[in-house]
């Protein structure tokens, strides 16, 4: 597999023409020979953020593959995998490559890393409306009006600002898109404590300990960060809060209904560490495990 340390080696590997900044770096794709990535399996040092609409071929990111029957977004994080097979576009696209270097002594060097999405699998790509998908290109386009034109100390902070406003409104557009996927597919808070239900009933939690938000999203098939803030946009706690809620529940039906030890109810829920149970039944409740069986 292929690491990328400069954008210049990916240009050079894919045979595009030079970048205009060895920092970053934008690719307007009108076919499949102007975008081409071949067959290949690669990381990076920067991160990518692309428009695109796939006719046929596969983009994986992870294990996940890339849903194609949308235009859509998507963001990719340094030193993610990225597995790119036969991919022909079907529309005008855009690809934005962004050094982590680049935002070396700018604020956005610590912002980018707040939005949630660049953790998102290609499934989980951003869907845009027509009207979105236009917002998108003409901040695109004043990028590139920095971009090739001759740079001055202003063009970079003019560049971000706009790379800003791409990342801002491609929160809100996911929040939209939380909205309607919920509206379509409901139930997922109801799917998630079935799991977490079935995870318990199961056996699994003495086997294997505490369920983790990894374990649970692989069975939604979705990411750990999509289905945090999916739960979050639909319920306001997000998937750990949930686990929380939930074992701190299964605590007290056990504290009150058996006469097993606080550390016996601990490693019932798969808690290593009793401890730690006490103090996260503390938050949760107000009172410790011994308080609250004294007071029921």
């Amino acid at each position: 597999m292929e690491h990328y340390k400069t954008i210049t080696e990916l240009h050079e590997r894919s045979g595009y023409p030079l970048p205009e900044h060895p920092m970053i770096s934008l690719l307007t794709c009108q076919e499949l020979s102007t975008c081409s990535w071949g067959n290949s399996k690669f990381t990076a040092d920067f991160y990518m953020i692309a428009l695109k609409k796939i006719k046929s071929g596969t983009f994986l990111y992870g294990k996940t593959k890339y849903d194609h029957d949308n235009g859509s977004m998507s963001f990719v994080k340094p030193r993610q995998v990225l597995e790119i097979n036969n991919v022909e576009l079907s529309e005008k696209a855009f690809v934005i490559y962004v050094h982590e270097d680049y935002l070396l002594g700018h604020p956005m060097h610590d912002e980018i890393k707040k939005y949630g999405y660049f953790d998102y699998e290609i499934n989980e790509a951003l869907h845009l409306s027509p009207s979105e998908e236009l917002i998108m290109w003409e901040l695109y386009e004043k990028i590139g009006v920095e971009y090739r034109n001759n740079q001055d100390e202003f063009s970079k902070d003019i560049i971000l600002a706009h790379l800003d406003s791409i990342l801002k409104y491609a929160q809100r557009f996911y929040k939209r898109q939380f909205i309607n996927r919920t509206q379509l597919s409901g139930g997922t808070v109801s799917r998630f404590q079935k799991i977490l239900r079935m995870y318990f009933e199961s056996g699994k939690v003495q086997q294997f300990g505490l369920p983790s938000v990894h374990a649970i999203a692989s069975e939604l098939h979705t990411s750990a960060r999509y289905l945090s803030d999916l739960l979050k946009q639909e319920t306001g706690k997000t998937a750990l809060e949930h686990i929380h809620i939930f074992l701190i529940d299964e605590a007290k039906n056990l504290l009150l209904g058996t006469d097993k030890t606080i550390a016996e109810t601990a490693y019932q829920l798969g808690f290593e560490n009793p401890p730690y149970f006490s103090r996260l039944f503390k938050k949760e409740v107000g009172l410790t495990p011994v308080e609250f069986r004294l007071k029921g």
